[in-house]
């Protein structure tokens, strides 16, 4: 049930991190708060289909 997902930057859009996530317990979109390289500072990226 783990599938592999790409977060993308809401601030600068660009596709930073990969990661899996277990698509039973979480049906959503997933967000975190991870470093952004453009920006240089940690920004909310979210998954993308």
């Amino acid at each position: 049930m783990r599938v592999i997902i790409t977060l993308a930057c809401t601030e600068s859009g660009d596709r930073n991190y990969t990661t899996t996530k277990n698509k039973r317990t979480q049906p959503g979109r997933m967000e975190l708060r991870k470093y952004c390289p453009r920006l240089k500072r940690h920004t909310l990226h979210r998954e993308t289909r």
